[in-house]
């Protein structure tokens, strides 16, 4: 497959920013699952499926705190990411926490894995918005055994739709972008690529690759909740969703 113009793009940047996101990763490695720039708990949401003796691929794992979080739980994870920095950082908290699980650079678009190898494919931002879901869609039903499972969770299609170019000032109550055509996102501040649909684009792009959709998750911080991010404020997610966790699976 040819390699996309992005992709070297999200690599440099993501190269760049790995130690900013070292201490994160490590306190994410030591905690309970919890999702999204808001933690919230796995306790509330519900994300994860059983887990005992899955085998599972983390699609643009970053410092691979989801995979740790699966293996605990029982599975067989392998964590997947483009960007040689950032698997550093997670064979660094392997070592530190003594759990190990096969981390392989490539990108989530070309996943050098057989067919249906896996129970569950997973994403956490990652792949779910820096990958082109017209491409690393096909690839996670490629991965998937029939009655596999797929979740991915990224930013609102909401939250997209209001936010700033300048990621320092906060999404606001009006729309500030078009609902239709949703796909490519580029910022003034920086060279990276995100992607993101509209609702009926996801719906349609799943079913095309062969899956049923059975949830969407919209995340609710707790009053109380805080987050690094200065994109979204708590009075606005927790009137409005800022984050969503889609949930597919292959038929049999």
């Amino acid at each position: 497959m040819d390699q996309p113009d992005y992709l070297a793009r999200n690599r440099a940047e993501w190269t760049r920013s790995a130690p900013e996101y070292e201490e994160a990763g490590r306190r994410r490695w030591s905690q309970e699952p919890s999702w999204g720039i808001w933690d919230v708990p796995e306790s509330e949401t519900g994300v994860l499926p059983p887990m005992e003796g899955k085998d599972v691929v983390e699609l643009g794992c970053g410092t691979a705190y989801v995979s740790a979080w699966l293996a605990r739980r029982g599975a067989a994870p392998i964590g997947i990411d483009p960007t040689w920095a950032q698997l550093a950082n997670a064979r660094k908290f392997q070592q530190e926490f003594d759990l190990r699980f096969p981390l392989i650079c490539a990108p989530a678009e070309s996943v050098p894995l057989g067919d249906a190898s896996f129970d569950l494919v997973i994403s956490e931002y990652g792949a779910a918005i820096w990958s082109d879901p017209y491409r690393w869609i096909p690839e996670a039903s490629r991965l998937l055994r029939p009655e596999g499972e797929l979740i991915f969770l990224g930013n609102s299609t909401l939250v997209m739709l209001c936010v700033d170019d300048d990621e320092t000032q906060p999404a606001e109550d009006r729309l500030r972008r078009d609902y239709f055509g949703m796909h490519r996102f580029e910022w003034p501040d920086d060279d990276s690529v995100e992607f993101h649909l509209g609702y009926g684009d996801w719906i349609r792009l799943l079913r095309r690759h062969g899956f049923q959709i059975e949830d969407m998750i919209e995340l609710r911080p707790a009053p109380d909740a805080t987050t690094s991010y200065e994109y979204v404020t708590l009075e606005w997610a927790r009137r409005w969703p800022s984050e969503e966790v889609w949930k597919a699976r292959k038929p049999a």
